[in-house]
């Protein structure tokens, strides 16, 4: 299996969707309502991430298309008292300026309400001297009286630093440090670990953590970062590790990696795991860490079961846990592709409730194999059970992309590459919807 390109990737259609989870009789996949038909250019096109929401119930997304200049988009959508929601463009990207373009991962907020994201382009940061404009952090902040006024953050590709965050946002600590990657650049060219602090007259300064591409340390980071209460930094690589029989990059399956800050300054990386191919291959999620310190993540491609013929197989979920004499312990708890309808490629990770369920989404698959959406389910005595939730139709949806969150409720949201009626775009600019139990 060979890694997607980008523009192979990228089908031109899109949505948003919103799903509803019933503690009582289950999902209702035909219970669906378009909530927000994306139109054009103007309000956006083509989500490839996941979605946040503030205390009020507002959703916050990017689009890697739209735009007045073609650049891309971060918009808001409000319920509406009435009933539906409203949808607000709060930012629109200018394709090759200095302000970033292509915004591909999601958007954290702070305690003040401002947004934090990255762009995969833009930023006029050209070390290569062939028009790299690398991309960029950049902050929105809620202009008093209305609007929001963008501030561009650090443009990459300065040296050394890194180039092309891809589909990586960042975290905060609780210092108002933020952390990210970039899957190009450094020292080896394989991608950088990488620290922006806020400096007390203004401004940030940026501090490369690591540069992956040294020997089996891993190499192509594209998923985002996890900070546990330590401090210690939790990372995907897509390709690299001791594992060599898969392709690309430096070679090898990829790996998770742990950054822990050391004593006397600076950080050491260890890597977590390894994946041989059987266990999964190519990482691209971030990951996430439960209350007992265990690692849950996906893999895009490796398992047992082939994927339409392929022998690379069709992706895994996985978790890691610490072992108590040091380590970690590896646990495959879903192979994907058997059957078809199972999904396959999962592309973002997964996130947890409070029961304790994951729930992700493939990108292809599923009973019209435009991808899926899956729960997995802990069995009393061991074990795992999954569940397919929903089978996008490519009306209703097509190839999910982003990772799904849950509300208190139980509902789950969430963004895909695919579907919406607009003839603006082939297949449709993407849509809002919502399954109801």
């Amino acid at each position: 299996m060979q890694a997607k390109d980008l523009s192979i990737q990228l089908r031109a259609v899109s949505i948003v969707f919103v799903i509803s989870l019933s503690l009582t009789s289950g999902w209702a996949a035909d219970s669906e309502t378009v909530l927000y038909n994306f139109v054009n250019y103007n309000d956006g096109t083509h989500p490839l991430a996941g979605l946040i929401m503030d205390a009020a119930g507002n959703l916050y997304g990017t689009t890697y298309g739209g735009s007045f200049g073609g650049g891309g988009t971060v918009f808001e959508l409000s319920p509406s008292t009435g009933g539906g929601w409203t949808e607000t463009v709060l930012y629109h990207f200018d394709h090759g300026n200095s302000d970033g373009a292509f915004p591909s991962a999601g958007l954290i907020m702070d305690g003040a309400g401002n947004l934090y994201g990255t762009t995969n382009n833009g930023g006029f940061a050209d070390i290569w001297g062939n028009g790299c404009y690398c991309g960029t952090v950049f902050e929105l902040s809620p202009i008093e009286g209305g609007g929001w006024r963008e501030t561009k953050l650090h443009s990459f590709g300065h040296g050394g630093d890194g180039a092309y965050p891809g589909y990586a946002g960042v975290i905060m600590d609780a210092a108002g440090n933020l952390y990210g990657v970039t899957g190009y650049g450094g020292i080896y060219g394989y991608g950088i670990v990488f620290e922006l602090s806020p400096r007390a007259g203004g401004g940030w300064t940026e501090t490369v953590l690591h540069s992956f591409g040294n020997g089996d340390d891993g190499s192509w980071p594209q998923g985002g970062l996890t900070i546990d209460s330590a401090g210690n930094l939790y990372g995907t690589t897509f390709w690299g590790g001791i594992y060599r029989h898969c392709t690309g990059g430096n070679g090898g399956c990829g790996t998770v990696f742990e950054l822990s800050p050391s004593p006397g300054g600076g950080w050491t990386e260890t890597v977590v795991h390894s994946f041989n191919g059987v266990d999964g291959w190519g990482p691209r999620s971030t990951l996430i860490l439960d209350a007992g310190g265990n690692l849950y993540g996906t893999t895009e491609a490796g398992g047992v079961n082939p994927c339409a013929g392929e022998s690379a197989g069709c992706g895994t979920v996985f978790e890691l846990s610490p072992s108590p004499g040091g380590g970690w312990t590896e646990t495959v708890l879903h192979t994907f592709g058997h059957p078809a309808t199972d999904g396959s490629q999962p592309w973002t990770g997964v996130t947890m409730d409070a029961a304790g369920n994951l729930y992700g989404a493939t990108l292809d698959g599923g009973v019209y194999g435009y991808g899926t959406v899956f729960e997995m389910s802990p069995r009393e005595g061991g074990g795992w059970t999954e569940t397919v939730l929903h089978s996008f139709n490519g009306t209703d949806g097509l190839s999910p992309y982003g990772l799904p969150i849950t509300d208190q409720a139980g509902n789950l949201y969430g963004t895909a590459y695919g579907g919406g009626s607009s003839t603006f775009c082939p297949g449709g600019c993407g849509v809002v919807w919502e399954i109801t139990p």
